[in-house]
C-alpha cells in the first residue's frame, strides 16, 4: 500500500503528527518499534513530570491528572485516549530497519512488512537509545540503564551512576526502600539542573553518610559481584549487586545513519533541518520532536515542539498540493 506519510515513533512528538495528518486528509502510517509511547513507558513507576499537564496537552486535547503535575501512568493513559479518540493509524512493535529512496518517495522495510510512501517523518525522541559505559561487563543483567521501581534493590549494594535528576531520584528512592547506595559521578558535585526539591535532599544525605559517593570518578570494570571504579585517590573496588547507570539518553543516530540522515558532529550532532519546515537533508524527509536538538536534549521538550505536527504537513502539502482531500 502506499501512503502520504509515514512517521516512524510513536511518541508524543510522532501522535501529534499523525493527528494533523488524519485532519489533513492524509493516508498515514505510524511505526513504533515497542509499547505506545515506548519512552514514556520506561520512566520510573512512581515517576511525577517536572511539566504541568497543560504544558504536555497536544493537539489542544485536554489533559486531565489529579495535581497539577501528572504521573507517568497519567500521561501514558493521556496518549493511549489520544491515539483511540482520533482513531489513530499505528503499528506498534514494529521496528524500521531501512528505508530506500524510489521513483515518487521512499520504500520503508520493517521487521514485518514493506511500505511505500511518499514523505517520511522521523519522530523518535532520544530516550530509547540510552548513552553506554564502554566497559566490560555493562552487558551483565543486573546493569540496568533504565530506573524502574525500588523494590526489587531491597537490601542490595547499589551502584549509581551520575548525578543528574534520574541518578539522584534512583539514589534517594532506593536508599529509602533499604538499599545500600553509592554514587559515581565525573563532576566534582551534585549537577546544578537537579530539581531544586532533590537538590538539597540528595546533599544531605551524603553529608550525613546515608549516600556514599564518588565524586571526579568513574567506572572502569563490572562483574558479577563487584564494581572496580577510579578515583582521584586511586583505583579501589565495590561490593555490588546492581548498577544503575543513569549517564542520560541521546537521539538514535544508528537509525538516522541507516536512514541516511545527516547530522552535524560539531554543532552537539543536530541533524541537518530546514528550521522553517523541519525537512532534513532528504527530500520529503522531516523530523520531529526532542530529536530536532541533537545532544542538546534539555533544549526541547513536548511543550515546546507541539507546532512541529502542523509545519511537517503544511510543507508536506506545499509540495505535494495534489494530496489535498
Amino acid at each position: 500500500m502506499n501512503y502520504d506519510l509515514i512517521i516512524i515513533g510513536g511518541g508524543p512528538s510522532g501522535i501529534n503528527v499523525a493527528i494533523s495528518a488524519k485532519k489533513a486528509g492524509l493516508n498515514y502510517l505510524v511505526l513504533e518499534k515497542g509499547a505506545l509511547a515506548n519512552s514514556l513507558y520506561n520512566f520510573p513507576v512512581n515517576m511525577t513530570f517536572f511539566s504541568t499537564s497543560l504544558k504536555l496537552e497536544i493537539q489542544n486535547t485536554p489533559f486531565i491528572s489529579h495535581g497539577d503535575k501528572p504521573t507517568r501512568t497519567e500521561a501514558l493513559e493521556y496518549y493511549r485516549r489520544l491515539i483511540g479518540s482520533n482513531e489513530i493509524n499505528i503499528h506498534l512493535y514494529e521496528k524500521v530497519d531501512s528505508m530506500i529512496a524510489v521513483e515518487g518517495g521512499y520504500t520503508i522495510t520493517t521487521n514485518k512488512n514493506t511500505y511505500d510512501t511518499s514523505s517520511v517523518c522521523v519522530a523518535t525522541g532520544f530516550y530509547d537509545t540510552p548513552r553506554q559505559l564502554d566497559v566490560p561487563g555493562e552487558d551483565l543483567s543486573k546493569v540496568r540503564h533504565y530506573y524502574d521501581d525500588p523494590h526489587v534493590y531491597i537490601g542490595q549494594n547499589v551502584v549509581v551512576i551520575g548525578a543528574a535528576n534520574s541518578a539522584c531520584d534512583a539514589a534517594l528512592e532506593t536508599w529509602r526502600k533499604g538499599a545500600k547506595v553509592t554514587m559515581v559521578h565525573r563532576g566534582k558535585e551534585i549537577s546544578d539542573r537537579v530539581k531544586y526539591w532533590i537538590k538539597p535532599d540528595i546533599e544531605n544525605r551524603i553529608k550525613e553518610g546515608s549516600i556514599n559517593v564518588h565524586y571526579e570518578s568513574e567506572v572502569t570494570a563490572i562483574r558479577e559481584t563487584e564494581v572496580d571504579i577510579n578515583t582521584p585517590n586511586g583505583p579501589t573496588t565495590l561490593k555490588n549487586d546492581f548498577v544503575l547507570a543513569m549517564t542520560g539518553y541521546q537521539p538514535n543516530f544508528a537509525l538516522f545513519e541507516r536512514l541516511g540522515l545527516k547530522f552535524d558532529v560539531d554543532d552537539a550532532c543536530k541533524p541537518v533541518l530546514n528550521a522553517d519546515t523541519l525537512e532534513t537533508n532528504l527530500p520529503n524527509v522531516y523530523m520531529a520532536g526532542v530529536a530536532c536538538a541533537g545532544l542538546n536534549t534539555s533544549k526541547l521538550f513536548i511543550e515546546n515542539t507541539r507546532d512541529h505536527g502542523d509545519i511537517i504537513v503544511e510543507d508536506i502539502l506545499r509540495q505535494q498540493p495534489e494530496l489535498v482531500a
